[in-house]
């Protein structure tokens, strides 16, 4: 083996995962930061949870939260009706008298 060309190897790396789990193996890097162990995966465990580490649950309540808010503004856009202007009431008139004229 060549000298000086290879990294240093710890046989006491710590692991840390996010659900509070540490515990050591033999790796290269002093210390390995994990979401997931085999304490808390659900292969492991049989139990399913919900792992949430880019807060993609709560970006995709959020999107669904603004949806219903604008379907909701649309349904109430729907229900009012804008009001009729003396002018087109007085156009519709109009035409009336003009297709009345023509027959």
């Amino acid at each position: 083996m060549k000298a000086k060309i290879h990294p240093k190897y710890h046989l006491k790396a710590k692991v840390s995962c996010n659900c509070g789990e540490s515990f050591e193996v033999g790796s290269t890097l002093e210390e390995i930061k994990v979401e997931v162990c085999s304490a808390c995966h659900p292969f492991y465990t049989g139990k399913t949870n919900l792992i949430d580490s880019a807060g993609r649950v709560d970006k995709f309540e959020a999107r669904r939260k603004a949806a219903e808010e604008r379907a909701a503004a649309k349904t109430k856009k729907a229900e009012v009706k804008p009001k009729a202007d003396s002018k087109t009431k007085e156009n519709k008139e109009a035409l009336k008298q003009m297709k009345k004229e023509i027959k």
